[in-house]
C-alpha cells in the first residue's frame, strides 16, 4: 500500500479520535476524584502527586517525547482536570503577559482564572485574605539576585509555600516597522534593557531609536502595538497578548537567565515525594554573639541535611543591628533528621513548606 500525504493524515485523525476518547475517560475519574476531595475537604493541587505521574510516564516512555514534552503535555491536562475538580482562582504579580503570569500558566494551565495585581505584597495580600486559592510571585532571578520584598514578606505572612516554578526568562524583540531604522523609541523594563544590552548595542549602532524604560514588559508591549515607529523588548506572551509582530526572538546575552517562582497558599501541606525541598526562617537569640549562627547551621552539616541557600534580612526592631535568616536544604519536614531540628529550635524557627524540589 502505498503511503500518502492524505493517509497519513487520516492516521493522525484516527489517533486524535481516540486521544479524546481517553481524555474523556480520564476527566469522568478526575470528576469522581473531586467529589471524593470535597466530601473529605482534601487539596485539590497536588504538585508531589503530578510529580509522581510525570516521573512514571518518563521511565515508560520509549517514543519520541522528552521529558519536558511529557511535562507540558501533561501539566495543561493536570489543569484542566483541577478545573472540573474545583476551579480555584489563581493570583500572579502583573500585569498580563509578565514573566510571573508564564509561570502561573506553567503550573496552572491556560483554563484556570487568574487575578493580575500590581504589587507582590497585594498577590500575598489576596491569598492571606482568601481571595484567591494560590498566589505566584518570584523569588530570585540566577543574574540579578533575590527579590527582596517578597522575602520580608515570607516572614510578614502568614502563608505557606505549595510549589516553585522555574522558567527560562527569553526576550524578543517586537515591532509593527518594517526596517530597524524606522523606530524611533523601544520600551521596556530596565532590567530587560540590561539583560539585552549586547543585542540593543549591536542592531542599533549608529541608529537614532531611543530606549525608554517603563514599568513593566508588558507594558512595553502595549506601547509598542499603538506605534508602528516604536519597539518593545518584551516575553513572547506579552507579544501576542497584545498583537505586536515579533522580528528578533532569544535577545537575551545569555541563555542561562533562569527565574525561579513560588506557589503560595493557606495551611497547605504536601506529602514527601522523595525529591523535596524545605524553605524555613530562622530568628536566631543573641546573634550578636560569636558562633550563634555556625552553631545552628553544623546541626544540619551533623545530621547530612545539605542546605542549598541562607539569606540574611535586617529584623527591623530597635536601633540595633539584628538579622533573621531565610534558609531552604534538601528534604521534607517529615524526615526523621529534619524533624530533630524543627523541635529542637521549635521557638526560633518557623516552617515555610516542603515541596517538590525543581531541578
Amino acid at each position: 500500500m502505498t503511503v500518502t500525504l492524505e493517509s497519513l493524515r487520516n492516521d493522525i485523525d484516527a489517533l486524535d479520535d481516540q486521544l479524546l476518547t481517553l481524555l474523556n475517560q480520564r476527566m469522568e475519574l478526575v470528576r469522581r476524584v473531586g467529589e471524593f476531595k470535597r466530601s473529605t475537604n482534601t487539596v485539590i493541587y497536588r504538585p508531589e502527586r503530578e510529580k509522581q505521574i510525570l516521573d512514571r510516564l518518563n521511565e515508560q516512555n520509549n517514543g519520541l517525547l522528552n521529558r519536558p514534552a511529557i511535562e507540558a503535555i501533561f501539566l495543561e491536562i493536570f489543569a484542566v482536570s483541577r478545573n472540573l475538580e474545583l476551579p480555584e482562582r489563581v493570583a500572579f504579580l502583573g500585569p498580563e503577559g509578565s514573566f510571573t503570569h508564564q509561570a502561573a500558566e506553567s503550573r496552572f494551565g491556560a483554563m484556570s482564572a487568574y487575578v493580575a495585581l500590581p504589587t507582590i505584597r497585594s498577590v500575598f495580600e489576596s491569598v492571606e485574605t482568601g481571595r484567591v486559592r494560590f498566589g505566584v510571585v518570584p523569588i530570585e532571578n540566577n543574574q540579578e539576585g533575590v527579590v527582596s520584598e517578597a522575602i520580608d514578606l515570607l516572614l510578614e505572612k502568614d502563608l505557606m509555600i505549595a510549589a516553585e516554578a522555574q522558567i527560562p526568562v527569553h526576550f524578543t524583540f517586537a515591532t509593527k516597522a518594517e526596517n530597524l531604522a524606522d523606530i524611533t523609541h523601544i520600551y521596556s523594563k530596565d532590567i530587560a534593557f540590561r539583560q539585552c544590552s549586547k543585542f540593543l548595542n549591536d542592531s542599533f549602532d549608529g541608529l537614532k531609536a531611543e530606549l525608554v524604560p517603563v514599568e513593566s514588559t508588558s507594558k512595553a508591549a502595549k506601547m509598542a502595538a499603538q506605534d508602528p515607529n516604536t519597539a518593545a523588548v518584551c516575553s513572547n506572551i506579552a507579544a501576542k497578548l497584545f498583537d505586536v509582530p515579533v522580528l528578533f526572538d532569544n535577545i537575551e546575552d545569555s541563555d542561562l537567565n533562569r527565574t525561579r517562582f513560588l506557589i503560595l497558599a493557606k495551611d497547605f501541606v504536601n506529602q514527601p515525594s522523595g525529591h523535596d525541598k524545605t524553605t524555613l526562617i530562622a530568628r536566631l537569640p543573641n546573634t550578636e554573639s560569636p558562633g550563634v549562627l555556625a552553631e545552628f547551621l553544623q546541626e544540619f552539616n551533623a545530621r547530612q541535611i545539605n542546605l542549598t541557600k541562607i539569606e540574611s534580612r535586617p529584623l527591623r526592631e530597635g536601633a540595633t543591628f539584628r538579622y533573621w535568616f531565610l534558609l531552604e536544604c534538601e528534604g521534607h519536614s517529615s524526615d526523621p533528621d529534619l524533624q530533630e531540628i524543627l523541635k529542637h529550635h521549635s521557638a526560633e524557627v518557623k516552617l515555610l513548606g516542603s515541596y517538590v524540589r525543581v531541578a
